[in-house]
């Protein structure tokens, strides 16, 4: 396959690739919030234990993660490879 070719190939991805990104997002924000206390103002209060291992996990570079977060991220990125194959055998 020719770079042009891959191009073509990963540009035809977006729309797809940008849906995957928002399911994966939303799962995000519900676990979040079912992780806080809603406020009579409709704000969130997290815990600050998650906060802190949050904000931790977010300093961190990925190779100093531990093995549960990297497999964690990992599982994440498996969400997009099946798309990804297809379009790439259908070249």
């Amino acid at each position: 396959m020719t770079r042009e070719q891959a191009e073509h190939v990963l540009e035809s991805c977006v729309e797809d690739l940008a849906s995957i990104e928002h399911a994966r997002w939303a799962h995000w924000q519900k676990y979040l919030h079912g992780k806080g206390q809603r406020q009579a103002d409709g704000s969130l209060l997290l815990p600050a234990e998650l906060v802190d291992h949050w904000e931790r996990q977010a300093r961190t570079a990925y190779e100093e993660l531990s093995s549960e977060e990297k497999q964690s991220d990992r599982d994440q990125v498996n969400k997009y490879l099946p798309l990804l194959a297809r379009k790439l055998s259908e070249g």
